[in-house]
């Protein structure tokens, strides 16, 4: 009885953690478009997380080639390659 007891506790507790488990994948579609600058595997994009309907500027910092400044609104902006961008944040200002 003290047998079973303990593998129906071991299989409680593993059930537990993977559940909890099952509850970080699902929370991951989320982190895989943050706030504010990101790449996936070839594309780099923006995303600006805003519930007030505000654009803003962001400062695009580009390989080879001259950094520039660009108006985004709500939600995600493709910004071009990932080979090519290196990075974009928020330049202090709406526009």
């Amino acid at each position: 009885m003290r047998f079973r007891r303990t593998v129906t506790s071991a299989l409680g507790s593993a059930a537990l953690v993977l559940g909890s488990l099952g509850a970080v994948a699902a929370a991951s579609p989320a982190a895989a478009n943050p706030c504010g600058f990101y790449e996936t595997g070839s594309d780099a994009f923006y995303r600006h997380c805003t519930t007030d309907g505000s654009r803003v500027v962001i400062k695009v910092e580009v390989a080879r080639a001259r950094d520039y400044e660009r108006c985004v609104a709500r939600g995600t902006t493709w910004l071009g390659s990932a080979r090519k961008i290196q990075g974009a944040h928020y330049a202090g200002r709406t526009c």
